[in-house]
């Protein structure tokens, strides 16, 4: 049959993964699962949570509102805005790669900018979207070029992914702020911020500007990858009316389930004990992970030299090969640059694994 190709590959971490587990079958050996975005210090305890849900409900049963059950949108209305923002402008989504998937296929613009160092899927994304994409340094670029930047959109990654650097809340602010004069879409990413800072201030100062988009994933920050479920939130209503739109024909509807799940865990007395307990225990071992990385002396000075990484994931002065002989799953850095040579030497890991096996298998290098 005759098929329009995408241009986009498979993802690495998918093969990654299938190469460890072969490789752990033959040998008969353990490996560590590093190479995969997953909150795996802990998992979230919904024994209590999930006694609250009736599944035999017609809620549960029948096809969910379009945009997310009314009360869904309330709850992540008070947990992230303080209740200041207008739940019409809140959407349940699939996670934050359908969403910016439907939000490149929605953007009438000629180019996105990434971060210097980006997470591979928006490169694949916009290819499926035949949208170009070049990147930038650092805000300072954005702010002295904001009068060059017309149709264009600038990706926000927050903590960055694959470093796990963090800028500043005020420093994002005033990069945001003077591309939203302009009239530039800000695409912000941040699935992991709440994992480690739970103000809400930041999401509640990002009301004041119409042009930004703000993409969230419960999958990501409750540890709940299998649910596929997170929001988005904007403040244009032409770009919302064409989401609603959008998001119709391509979900119908996000699981209902899912919704009732994260309803019940930022509301009920039980699901808050159940969040607050796994982010504690989440953001301790984190950072036991990364102290242990930089005593070992594997967080290369080139990105670390004046701070240590705050996200799930770091970059380490190893190869992937290096490290997959070692039974540990990375990511080779050059897929997440431009430049496929220059960083070959380096890996990125997820940090968000048990301290105990993180530290067995680092130990051994």
């Amino acid at each position: 049959m005759e098929i329009i190709k995408s241009g986009a590959r498979f993802s690495s971490i998918v093969d990654i993964g299938i190469r460890l587990k072969q490789k752990s079958i033959e040998t008969n050996s353990l490996f560590l699962a590093a190479h995969r975005g997953i909150n795996a210090v802990t998992t979230i305890d919904l024994s209590q949570v999930i006694k609250r849900i009736d599944f035999n409900s017609p809620e549960i049963q029948n096809y969910p509102p379009i945009e997310g059950f009314g009360y869904l949108k309330k709850a992540i209305n008070q947990y992230y805005f303080e209740n200041q923002a207008n739940n019409e402008n809140i959407f349940a989504t699939i996670g934050s790669a359908l969403s910016l998937d439907l939000v490149f296929s929605i953007l009438d613009i000629n180019e996105v900018l990434l971060p210097e160092f980006y997470w591979g899927a928006y490169v694949n994304i916009l290819k499926i979207n035949k949208k170009e994409f070049s990147t930038y340094p650092d805000f300072d670029f954005l702010i002295q070029n904001a009068k060059y930047l017309q149709k264009k959109a600038i990706i926000i990654c927050e903590p960055n992914n694959p470093l796990g650097s963090s800028e500043t809340d005020d420093a994002i602010f005033q990069v945001i702020e003077v591309l939203n004069k302009k009239g530039i879409t800000v695409i912000l990413d941040s699935p992991y911020r709440r994992v480690f800072k739970s103000d809400t201030r930041f999401y509640t100062q990002m009301l004041n500007f119409k042009n930004v988009i703000i993409l969230e994933s419960f999958s990501k920050c409750l540890g709940l990858s299998g649910q596929r479920i997170g929001f988005l939130h904007c403040s244009d209503a032409e770009f919302n009316q064409e989401f609603r739109i959008r998001l119709l024909y391509a979900t119908n509807g996000v699981n209902a389930f899912a919704q009732k799940l994260i309803f019940e865990l930022l509301t009920s007395v039980e699901g808050k004990k159940a969040v607050n307990d796994f982010l504690e225990i989440t953001n301790k071992g984190i950072i036991r992970n990364i102290d242990f990385l930089h005593h070992k002396k594997l967080l290369p000075d080139i990105f670390y030299a004046k701070s240590k990484p705050v996200g799930i994931f770091a970059v380490v002065n190893k190869s992937q090969e290096f490290l997959f002989q070692n039974n540990i799953g990375a990511v080779n850095l050059s897929f997440f640059s431009k430049d496929k040579e220059k960083y070959q030497q380096f890996s990125r890991v997820c940090v968000s694994l048990k301290p105990d096996e993180f530290e067995h298998f680092f130990s051994k290098l």
